[in-house]
């Protein structure tokens, strides 16, 4: 892809080329978002009823993109940045209390986002391939911006970080909410397309274009290792 021409919405047809950009490796944070294992998991499909196979099919080239694209991506862009001594940060969905009684609202409402995944379970954990090491930083949110969620804001200020590279599941929700929140308190962010999913291709294009060169700007994984040089 060209990450200053691709994902262009109506509201920037015509408008001139973004101007390189300059990632410095203090100012900049690797933002890993939501890669959990309650992602990953499946029911046996012959088990299932045949409405229910139908869902799971609709389902099935979300999995094929998080386990062949997403997590292998990620995972060469997190070595990349610990070999760079670059922050990683993390972010993941988990509620503090067994019963999730300190969830959102958006997390509460029933079907898709009805999320109970209490801290300790293997569900809310990160996927072992992105798991973090040593001392990076791992935020728990009941919300779907990882900002609004946690104290994740005062973090990145403090650690002097300008730059935030977003990363992660899903790319029309929690990784979209999160880029907002970030925009609006004035962070440069940096969306990975090969490093995002959506839970179908038609979402995850859609909301790139969406929120491509207002709230951030769109770029695949091999553009931002030339542009960093990593």
């Amino acid at each position: 892809m060209n990450w200053k021409t691709d994902y262009r919405s109506i509201y920037y047809l015509g408008a001139p080329e973004p101007d390189d950009i300059e990632l410095k490796f203090e100012e900049t944070a690797l933002l890993v978002i939501d890669v959990q294992n309650t992602y990953r998991s499946r029911p046996d499909r012959d088990s299932l009823s045949a409405e229910e196979q139908a869902r799971y099919d609709l389902w099935t080239p979300f999995h094929r993109r998080l386990d062949e694209v997403l997590v292998p991506n990620t995972a060469d862009l997190l070595a990349r940045f610990r070999s760079n001594n670059i922050e990683c940060v993390h972010a993941r969905i988990a509620s503090h209390t067994k019963n999730g009684r300190e969830r959102s609202l958006s997390h509460c409402k029933p079907g898709w986002n009805d999320l109970l995944l209490p801290k300790d379970d293997w569900e809310s954990a990160i996927v072992p391939e992105l798991a973090p090491q040593g001392d990076e930083i791992v935020v728990t949110k009941m919300t779907d911006s990882a900002l609004t969620g946690s104290n994740l804001r005062l973090l990145l200020t403090n650690m002097g970080i300008r730059n935030v590279v977003c990363c992660g599941v899903f790319t029309d929700q929690c990784v979209s909410s999160t880029v907002r929140s970030l925009a609006d308190e004035s962070f440069n962010v940096i969306v990975v397309e090969d490093c995002c999913a959506a839970g179908s291709e038609e979402l995850h294009h859609k909301e790139l274009e969406i929120i491509n060169m207002i709230y951030c700007n769109v770029m695949s994984s091999a553009e931002l290792k030339a542009m960093m040089g990593l």
